[in-house]
């Protein structure tokens, strides 16, 4: 069995065209879909600066699909769950292409700048080119990022902790990778905001921003693993 990371713009769907004009939110699903009728019902969360998530929903309901998005939470901070209700026939669900492929993949998706990220797991006899071609009908971009072998990894437990690192922006994850490439964690580095954001050509507050939403985002997954 293989382990294959995919990332689709998924054409015309407001979950991508919507968070391509909002790339520092970042949407994850974190219920299944739910519901025999017309309508479906999913748990999301939304992270990212509380004006665009607030500009985010306000697009998002906009579309045809979608029946309700509403905030389970004041919209204050960088966080919130969303009760998500859609119209089913207008809904263009890659889960739901995946099952009926047959193809086991991970429950949800992280959804950032218009980039939906999927990981499957295929077995040796199931053809990835061919799933690749189902999921691009309709016009959907499909890319290839991860592909391998599930007795090629020595430490499986580990895969896990890396998922939350979906989670950030791809601002978020520039500003950390910087950080630590500088020694800004190390003790006694003597690296500081102004160095990162020196590197980054940002500025200072710019650039602590992007740092602590993404050491938030980094902790909290932690946390998941650790207290799950």
């Amino acid at each position: 069995m293989r382990e294959v990371t995919l990332q689709i713009y998924h054409k015309g769907e407001p979950e991508c065209e919507v968070s391509s004009q909002f790339p520092e939110v970042t949407l994850r699903s974190v219920s299944s879909m739910t519901g025999r009728t017309k309508e479906r019902k999913r748990i999301i969360e939304i992270t990212g600066p509380a004006t665009d998530i607030e500009g985010f929903l306000g697009a998002f309901r906009e579309a045809d699909s979608v029946i309700e998005a509403e905030p389970l939470s004041p919209i204050e901070r960088d966080h919130v769950y969303v009760a998500l209700v859609v119209d089913a026939a207008l809904w263009d669900s890659i889960s739901e292409r995946l099952s009926d492929l047959g193809i086991h993949h991970r429950m949800g998706t992280t959804i950032n700048s218009g980039i939906e990220r999927w990981t499957l797991y295929l077995n040796d006899d199931e053809d990835l080119s061919g799933v690749m071609r189902s999921l691009e009908r309709g016009g959907n971009e499909v890319t290839l990022v991860r592909n391998v072998a599930l007795s090629d990894i020595t430490r499986p437990p580990q895969l896990e902790l890396t998922g939350f690192l979906e989670d950030l922006t791809s601002r978020q994850r520039e500003t950390l990778a910087t950080a630590i490439e500088l020694g800004y964690y190390e003790h006694g580095g003597g690296v500081g905001i102004e160095e990162i954001s020196d590197a980054l050509a940002l500025g200072s507050t710019t650039a602590w921003e992007h740092l602590s939403r993404a050491e938030a985002k980094v902790m909290a997954g932690i946390a998941d693993q650790i207290h799950p």
